[in-house]
C-alpha cells in the first residue's frame, strides 16, 4: 500500500513566514530592571521599587542584599523630610573575563 504525498502543501517554519509585525524585545528580567531603578541619579526607595517590580517589602530588601552579595555597591540616604531611605547603586561589579 503506498500513499501519495500532496506536495502542494509546504512546511514553512514560524521564523521564514514573513509576518509585517515587528519582533518583541528580549524580557527585560526583574533584577535587571532593579539595577536600572537603583542606577539612576535619584536612586529609588523601597515602596516605588516594590510597586513598579510588584514586590513586598521585605522582597524588595532582600533583592538589595543580593545586590550586595553580588558585588554591588549600594549607598542608602536619608532625605530630610522623607520617611523612608532611598537607595542607589555607587558601584558595580566588573565584568569577569572570559
Amino acid at each position: 500500500m503506498t500513499t501519495e504525498i500532496d506536495k502542494t502543501k509546504t512546511s514553512r517554519t514560524a521564523a521564514s513566514k514573513p509576518t509585517g509585525k515587528p519582533r518583541p524585545q528580549p524580557r527585560t528580567s526583574k533584577k535587571d530592571q532593579l539595577v536600572r531603578m537603583l542606577g539612576r541619579k535619584g536612586g529609588a526607595d523601597i515602596a516605588t521599587i516594590s510597586k513598579k517590580l510588584g514586590w513586598l517589602p521585605h522582597t524588595t530588601r532582600a533583592a538589595l542584599t543580593g545586590l550586595r552579595k553580588a558585588s554591588y555597591e549600594i549607598a542608602s540616604e536619608r532625605i530630610a523630610g522623607a520617611r523612608a531611605s532611598r537607595y542607589r547603586i555607587i558601584a558595580a561589579p566588573k565584568p569577569t573575563a572570559v
